[in-house]
Protein backbone atom coordinates (compact mmCIF):
# COMPACT_ATOMS: atom_id res chain seq x y z
CA UNK A 1 0.00 0.00 0.00
CA UNK A 2 2.61 2.67 0.80
CA UNK A 3 3.98 1.64 -2.93
CA UNK A 4 0.46 2.90 -3.89
CA UNK A 5 0.15 5.88 -2.30
CA UNK A 6 3.37 6.75 -3.49
CA UNK A 7 2.18 6.27 -7.15
CA UNK A 8 -0.79 8.10 -6.41
CA UNK A 9 1.65 10.96 -5.25
CA UNK A 10 3.67 10.64 -8.47
CA UNK A 11 0.90 10.81 -10.61
CA UNK A 12 -0.73 13.48 -9.16
CA UNK A 13 2.26 15.37 -9.23
CA UNK A 14 3.05 14.37 -12.91
CA UNK A 15 6.24 11.70 -12.20
CA UNK A 16 6.61 9.12 -14.73
CA UNK A 17 3.14 10.46 -16.70
CA UNK A 18 3.81 11.48 -19.95
CA UNK A 19 0.79 13.65 -21.56
CA UNK A 20 -1.84 11.80 -23.53
CA UNK A 21 -0.21 8.04 -22.25
CA UNK A 22 -2.80 5.76 -22.31
CA UNK A 23 -3.11 4.95 -19.02
CA UNK A 24 -6.36 2.62 -19.33
CA UNK A 25 -5.89 -0.86 -17.40
CA UNK A 26 -3.76 1.59 -15.15
CA UNK A 27 -5.14 0.60 -11.31
CA UNK A 28 -5.18 3.97 -10.28
CA UNK A 29 -5.94 5.50 -13.78
CA UNK A 30 -9.12 2.77 -13.33
CA UNK A 31 -9.87 4.15 -9.75
CA UNK A 32 -9.64 7.63 -10.55
CA UNK A 33 -12.18 7.48 -13.30
CA UNK A 34 -14.15 5.68 -11.46
CA UNK A 35 -14.47 8.29 -9.00
CA UNK A 36 -14.98 10.91 -11.76
CA UNK A 37 -17.83 8.76 -13.48
CA UNK A 38 -19.92 9.25 -9.85
CA UNK A 39 -19.15 12.75 -9.65
CA UNK A 40 -16.44 12.49 -6.99
CA UNK A 41 -13.23 14.09 -7.21
CA UNK A 42 -10.22 11.28 -6.58
CA UNK A 43 -8.39 13.13 -3.78
CA UNK A 44 -5.42 11.41 -2.59
CA UNK A 45 -7.19 9.76 0.60
CA UNK A 46 -10.33 9.23 -1.79
CA UNK A 47 -7.81 6.76 -4.26
CA UNK A 48 -6.09 5.41 -1.34
CA UNK A 49 -9.05 4.24 0.31
CA UNK A 50 -10.83 3.33 -2.78
CA UNK A 51 -7.79 1.21 -3.84
CA UNK A 52 -8.05 -0.70 0.20
CA UNK A 53 -11.91 -1.50 -0.44
CA UNK A 54 -11.99 -2.72 -3.70
CA UNK A 55 -7.93 -3.69 -4.37
CA UNK A 56 -8.80 -7.17 -3.08
CA UNK A 57 -12.49 -8.61 -4.86
CA UNK A 58 -15.47 -7.78 -3.37
CA UNK A 59 -15.98 -8.15 0.43
CA UNK A 60 -17.64 -6.59 3.15
CA UNK A 61 -16.01 -4.07 6.09
CA UNK A 62 -16.99 -1.96 8.89
CA UNK A 63 -15.14 1.42 9.60
CA UNK A 64 -13.09 0.32 11.79
CA UNK A 65 -11.37 -2.03 9.90
CA UNK A 66 -10.83 -0.22 7.16
CA UNK A 67 -9.04 2.52 9.18
CA UNK A 68 -6.65 -0.26 10.82
CA UNK A 69 -5.91 -1.62 7.21
CA UNK A 70 -5.18 2.26 6.53
CA UNK A 71 -2.82 2.84 9.68
CA UNK A 72 -1.20 -0.74 8.32
CA UNK A 73 -0.68 0.54 5.00
CA UNK A 74 0.62 4.30 6.25
CA UNK A 75 -2.43 6.15 4.92
CA UNK A 76 -3.01 9.44 6.52
CA UNK A 77 -6.32 9.73 7.39
CA UNK A 78 -8.85 9.69 10.46
CA UNK A 79 -11.74 7.65 11.33
CA UNK A 80 -13.48 10.27 11.00
CA UNK A 81 -12.90 11.10 7.20
CA UNK A 82 -13.42 7.23 6.75
CA UNK A 83 -16.73 7.51 7.93
CA UNK A 84 -17.05 10.30 5.19
CA UNK A 85 -15.54 8.47 2.85
CA UNK A 86 -17.49 5.39 2.84
CA UNK A 87 -20.48 7.41 3.52
CA UNK A 88 -20.13 9.14 0.02
CA UNK A 89 -19.43 6.19 -1.96
CA UNK A 90 -22.23 4.93 -0.70
CA UNK A 91 -24.25 7.62 -2.00
CA UNK A 92 -22.15 7.42 -5.10
CA UNK A 93 -23.40 3.98 -5.60
CA UNK A 94 -19.98 1.96 -5.08
CA UNK A 95 -20.53 0.94 -1.78
CA UNK A 96 -23.49 -0.69 -0.49
CA UNK A 97 -24.54 -0.19 3.42
CA UNK A 98 -25.69 -3.56 5.43
CA UNK A 99 -26.56 -1.71 8.64
CA UNK A 100 -27.01 -4.73 11.37
CA UNK A 101 -28.99 -3.98 14.62
CA UNK A 102 -28.41 -0.69 14.64
CA UNK A 103 -25.44 -0.96 16.35
CA UNK A 104 -23.13 -2.74 13.33
CA UNK A 105 -22.64 -1.07 9.56
CA UNK A 106 -21.20 -3.09 6.94
CA UNK A 107 -20.03 -1.73 3.72
CA UNK A 108 -20.19 -3.75 1.29
CA UNK A 109 -18.04 -3.36 -2.40
CA UNK A 110 -20.57 -5.85 -4.21
CA UNK A 111 -23.41 -3.42 -4.98
CA UNK A 112 -25.51 -6.17 -7.03
CA UNK A 113 -28.51 -7.55 -6.13
CA UNK A 114 -28.09 -10.54 -3.38
CA UNK A 115 -28.45 -11.17 -0.02
CA UNK A 116 -26.27 -12.43 3.11
CA UNK A 117 -25.49 -14.60 5.87
CA UNK A 118 -24.55 -13.23 8.79
CA UNK A 119 -22.74 -15.42 11.26
CA UNK A 120 -21.53 -13.11 15.08
CA UNK A 121 -18.01 -12.86 15.41
CA UNK A 122 -16.97 -13.52 11.81
CA UNK A 123 -19.51 -11.39 9.49
CA UNK A 124 -21.09 -11.62 6.28
CA UNK A 125 -21.11 -13.78 3.92
CA UNK A 126 -23.04 -13.34 0.62
CA UNK A 127 -26.45 -15.21 -0.95
CA UNK A 128 -26.90 -15.04 -4.49
CA UNK A 129 -30.17 -13.33 -5.06
CA UNK A 130 -31.39 -16.20 -7.18
CA UNK A 131 -31.54 -18.06 -3.22
CA UNK A 132 -34.08 -16.30 -1.80
CA UNK A 133 -37.63 -15.93 -2.64
CA UNK A 134 -39.03 -12.75 -1.49
CA UNK A 135 -43.07 -13.75 -2.24
CA UNK A 136 -44.95 -10.52 -0.55
CA UNK A 137 -44.09 -7.43 -0.04
CA UNK A 138 -46.20 -4.68 1.79
CA UNK A 139 -47.90 -1.52 -0.03
CA UNK A 140 -45.15 1.57 0.50
CA UNK A 141 -47.11 4.69 1.57
CA UNK A 142 -48.28 7.08 -0.77
CA UNK A 143 -45.51 8.70 -2.69
CA UNK A 144 -43.14 6.14 -1.59
CA UNK A 145 -41.85 3.44 -4.13
CA UNK A 146 -39.80 0.29 -2.58
CA UNK A 147 -36.05 0.77 -3.65
CA UNK A 148 -34.35 -2.86 -2.75
CA UNK A 149 -35.15 -5.80 -0.38
CA UNK A 150 -32.38 -7.12 2.06
CA UNK A 151 -32.48 -9.69 3.70
CA UNK A 152 -29.34 -10.77 6.04
CA UNK A 153 -30.24 -14.60 7.78
CA UNK A 154 -28.33 -14.64 10.80
CA UNK A 155 -26.39 -18.03 11.47
CA UNK A 156 -25.15 -19.97 14.65
CA UNK A 157 -23.79 -23.51 15.30
CA UNK A 158 -26.08 -26.08 15.89
CA UNK A 159 -26.77 -26.65 19.31
CA UNK A 160 -25.56 -23.23 20.29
Amino acid sequence: MARMVSLIRGREAGAAVTAGANMAGCPVHDLKARLRSVGLRPTRQRVALGWLLFGRGDRHLCAETLFDEAQRARVPVSLATIYNTLNQFTQAGLLREIALDGARTYFDTNVSHHHHFFIEGQGLTDIPARDVIVSSLPTPPDGMEIDRVDVVVRLRKKGG
